[in-house]
């Protein structure tokens, strides 16, 4: 059915699709309060479990917050530290798959991230979906600062050239397709370029109630 809809959508006999109007904007009173609080907020959340994936770019010339590298990228000849623009990344928790055609992925990134700015600057990222046994690597990638790739093994993803890290479970390659608000957060949307995902049967990460696990709760 699904399929059926799509292809009458192309013909030249589906009606023309009017864009919905734009919602109104307002800012929030001072006596208006929000419906739930934070900590319930987080502590019902936190029962949904997701996986961790860490998301990268490539450097830029043009990057001024680009930290200088200290890691060398797998395969790659060796180099004088400062020669090539520090890429850049962040661990997320928030990553899914959005649309099969076109092939769209999509993760949030909060309006604050430091992190952000460069990805936006490259136009491209490669999300790295991490294994059961990567959760020092995410923790590494959450904080903000220093040089995150640091002793990090990665290559380039083929064509957003931005790193792949060793040992995740699976990565893709993507343009930014657009980008809107969302609350505190930014809603990134990628089109997908390439991707690929190892043969292995190794378990993903998964994060639940604020901490990292192997399997859920009750299962085996």
């Amino acid at each position: 059915m699904a399929a059926a809809a799509v292809r009458y959508l192309r013909s030249a006999d589906a009606p023309p699709v009017e864009a919905l109007p734009r919602p109104a904007l307002r800012c929030v009173g001072e006596d208006e309060r929000a419906p739930v609080g934070q900590a319930d907020f987080r502590r019902v959340l936190g029962n949904f479990a997701t996986g961790v994936a860490v998301v990268t770019a490539p450097g830029t010339t043009d990057d001024p917050q680009a930290p200088v590298p200290t890691a060398t990228p797998a395969a790659a000849p060796v180099s004088a530290p400062g020669s090539a623009p520090a890429p850049a990344g962040f661990a997320c928790q928030s990553f899914s798959a959005l649309s099969l055609d076109p092939p769209l992925v999509a993760f949030m990134v909060g309006r604050t991230s430091t992190t952000w700015p460069r990805i936006a600057r490259a136009g491209v990222f490669c999300v790295n979906v991490l294994s059961a046994g990567q959760g020092e690597l995410c923790r590494a990638f959450a904080v903000s600062g220093a040089d995150k790739f640091a002793g990090v093994t990665y290559d380039a993803a083929p064509v957003s050239g931005a790193p792949r890290l060793a040992g995740a479970l699976a990565w893709i390659d993507c343009t930014i397709h657009a980008v809107h608000t969302g609350g505190d957060h930014l809603i990134v949307v990628g089109r997908v370029d390439a991707l690929g995902a190892t043969d292995g049967d190794e378990a993903p990460l998964l994060f639940h109630k604020g901490r990292f696990i192997q399997t859920l709760p009750g299962l085996p």
